[in-house]
């Protein structure tokens, strides 16, 4: 290591700490400089510099368009060193009337579309300045705001605009910083200003009053909002919620009985070309059972038709699964998270933010005010000269013909001031007209009356709510409902009513065969096989279950920890190949096992049963768990694990021990439960249960072999009660004690 240079300031910092402190001026630098908006001017850094720039370089609405590419230059050479695509994709969505609400920039060129595509490029583009960016930069030049250094002290731009526009609300704004992150959803102008109004007259007045003036956002995209209203008002309230928005669709008769559905606006935020792509996705897994087809049929509107399966299917049930399948329903956050007067990070409610941004006109309110002051006494000073040269021209003439300093000779003569006689010498000749007197006097006369009114104005609050009323209602009429820019957008709807999908709407019917491996790979192969079909497996493996089923039926799994699962048949993956782990799709550990897999029948009842030879009967309705943690029902003792579930089908149970002895008794015995160990079924000296099964005693008890089906009849040698050992199996009962 090199020894330090003489008189260079070195000192040792441990490495955590030196860390931590440069993180954090990081991290207050993403907050305060890049991410999060002012709650006065409702802009980022970025936004207020390229709008600064622009008016610098004379884009008003009424001049012609330059080019984006010579703004983006100004910017980044000026104000903001950083790279030009990001304050170019700034600028972009500025001019994007999809994206926010009320746009600050007009475009000239192609700058994107709601379906996703870029802008492009900067050196094709032009833009120019709107007239809600004009209102916003109105007064920088009187004082309104603070200025200060650029980052190389060359130039100075504004650090907050005067903001004559509630631009925070009305565009919104979304960002993320360390730590921090904003998202505020647009609102109307129009009625942003009813609420001011409101805050104005009455600063005291409550949240609830202003949530009558400002409902719910105001989206570009329009759409329908069907949040409920107790929790728009606590978003608003707490400043942090979220809004639910819906597609508005009609239904559009095309002859013959038939008919198809017509989107004509989406959520806010929602690429159309994604909506339409993840549409067909869907319906090529034939997760949309009740959809034939889908067109993008959008030119300058959205047009997007749906097709039903058939002219039966209810619109209102094809919307609804379009719904919780798309994004053609979305969730809107709000985290109304900004920056304040003094710079400082936090979340503010309704009231809050509008009470800063009267609190930001008022500031600029005195600032102009105190801005004009300052030039009407000057003209009022330069004006009082002017009379007292009128007054006395001939002395004044004289003393300019022959005096060589004939500044102070004036000032000495007519007791003027240094300023009065500066403006005296540098009169034109052309000025000295007796009609100029008459209008210095007049002029004089009509500053020194506004004068005294700025001043009223300076020293009287009530005098400072009129003039900002005055501001908010001429904002309103230029902004408002009234103009088809400020029209609402988004219709409030009620909340839907909570509506019972049926599976079939959501799957397509069909059959297929469940195929489960011994090492526990299940999958769905389309169709109904044959219980000799082949069917490919891993090597080493082979099968275990494998029975018919549809894609809109649950299964139901039973494993030894006593617990049941369910997984939907649509969930499973394809035939084509070897399937998925059983233990990807619910929790088992490995020292746990499949017991029994079955298609889920509404109504029916189980009988589980433990190796100790445990159990009891089971509602199958009340062992279903979508969770994939399942749902304990048989809890086994310490030394057993859950070993039987069969369908509870018959008035009579017959159980078979390890040791090859049968036991039947009546069902009757058995206690319906909903969890638990259960009864005793069958008492063991050595081993445990094998194997349990139900049926009608009428039909006599009958097991598989390999010849096919063996009835014992009654079986009367082998009949008791409940929790006896029972007698040993008849002669041809399988070796492996199972009832089959």
């Amino acid at each position: 290591m090199s020894a330090p240079i003489a008189g260079e300031n070195i000192r040792p910092v441990a490495f955590s700490d030196a860390l931590g402190e440069r993180y954090l001026a990081y991290a207050l630098s993403t907050i305060t400089s890049r991410s999060l908006p002012d709650v006065r001017d409702g802009l980022k850094p970025v936004q207020r510099r390229l709008l600064f720039a622009m008016q610098e370089l004379k884009l008003d609405p009424a001049s012609g368009y330059k080019k984006c590419a010579r703004v983006v230059g100004d910017v980044i050479g000026k104000y903001h060193p950083h790279g030009d695509v990001a304050v170019y994709d700034a600028m972009v969505r500025l001019a994007q009337s999809f994206a926010v609400r009320w746009p600050l920039v007009e475009g000239h060129g192609n700058f994107g579309n709601i379906d996703g595509d870029n802008a492009a490029a900067m050196r094709y583009t032009e833009a120019r300045l709107t007239d809600v960016a004009v209102a916003l930069l109105e007064g920088i030049g009187e004082d309104a705001v603070e200025f200060r250094e650029t980052y190389d002290g060359e130039e100075r731009e504004p650090v907050v605009l005067p903001a004559a526009f509630p631009n925070l609300l009305a565009n919104g704004a979304n960002g993320i910083a360390v730590g921090l992150a904003t998202s505020i959803p647009p609102h109307n102008a129009g009625e942003l200003c009813a609420a001011l109004e409101v805050l104005l007259k009455n600063s005291r007045c409550s949240v609830a009053e202003l949530i009558a003036c400002v409902p719910a956002p105001d989206f570009p995209t329009g759409g329908v909002l069907v949040e409920d209203p107790a929790a728009i008002a606590e978003a608003y309230t707490t400043g942090r919620g979220s809004f639910r928005v819906r597609a508005r669709w009609q239904v559009e008769k095309i002859g013959r009985g038939q008919y198809q559905i017509v989107i004509s606006e989406i959520p806010y935020q929602v690429q159309k070309a994604r909506l339409v792509e993840k549409i067909a996705e869907l319906l090529q897994s034939r997760k949309l059972a009740l959809l034939a087809d889908v067109r993008d049929e959008s030119a300058d509107d959205v047009r997007l038709v749906l097709e039903p399966r058939s002219r039966s299917v209810d619109p209102d049930m094809l919307m609804e699964t379009m719904f919780r399948l798309t994004e053609l329903e979305s969730r809107i956050s709000l985290n109304m998270n900004v920056l304040d007067a003094a710079g400082v990070p936090g979340v503010m409610n309704l009231k809050q933010v509008l009470r800063a941004f009267l609190d930001h006109r008022l500031d600029v309110l005195l600032r102009r005010t105190a801005h004009r002051l300052k030039h009407i006494a000057h003209r009022l000073e330069v004006l009082g000269g002017y009379l007292v040269a009128y007054l006395n021209l001939d002395e004044v003439i004289r003393i300019i013909r022959e005096e060589d300093e004939p500044r102070p000779k004036l000032m000495k003569r007519f007791k003027i001031t240094e300023v009065q006689a500066e403006a005296i010498l540098n009169m034109r000749l052309r000025a000295l007209r007796k009609l100029e007197e008459v209008e210095i006097r007049s002029q004089f006369e009509a500053l020194s009356k506004e004068q005294a009114e700025l001043k009223k104005l300076q020293g009287s609050k009530a005098r400072q709510r009129t003039a900002l009323g005055k501001e908010i209602k001429a904002t309103k009429q230029r902004f408002g409902a009234a103009t088809e820019l400020g029209r609402r957008r988004t219709e409030i709807g009620a909340p839907p009513e909570p509506v019972e999908m049926p599976t079939e709407a959501l799957v397509e019917r069909e059959p297929v065969t469940i195929i489960c491996s011994a090492k526990g790979w299940i999958r769905a192969i389309r169709g109904h096989l044959d219980d000799a079909a082949p069917v490919k497996y891993k090597e080493g493996d082979r099968e275990r279950f494998r029975f018919h089923a549809e894609t809109t039926d649950k299964l139901v799994l039973f494993a030894t920890n006593g617990r049941f699962y369910a997984i939907s048949c649509d969930k499973l993956p394809g035939g084509r190949s070897l399937g998925e782990p059983v233990r990807l799709m619910i929790e088992l550990a490995n020292d746990q096992d499949v017991v029994a897999l079955f298609v889920h029948r509404p109504g029916r009842r189980l009988l589980v049963a433990s190796s100790d030879g445990r159990g009891f009967v089971a509602e199958e309705d009340g062992v279903l768990a979508e969770k994939r943690t399942g749902k304990q029902v048989l809890n086994p003792g310490k030394q057993a694990e859950a070993c039987i579930c069969v369908p509870a089908e018959g008035d009579s149970v017959a159980v078979v021990g390890d040791n090859r002895r049968l036991l039947l008794f009546p069902a009757a015995e058995l206690p319906v439960l909903a969890r638990g160990r259960g009864v005793i079924l069958q008492r063991y000296r050595h081993g445990g249960l094998s194997d349990a099964k139900m049926f009608n005693k009428a039909d006599g008890l009958s097991w598989r072999t390999g010849a096919g089906v063996r009835n014992e009849g009654a079986a009367t040698d082998w009949w008791g009660k409940r929790s006896q050992a029972g007698r040993v199996a008849p002669r041809g009962f399988p070796k492996c004690n199972k009832f089959g």
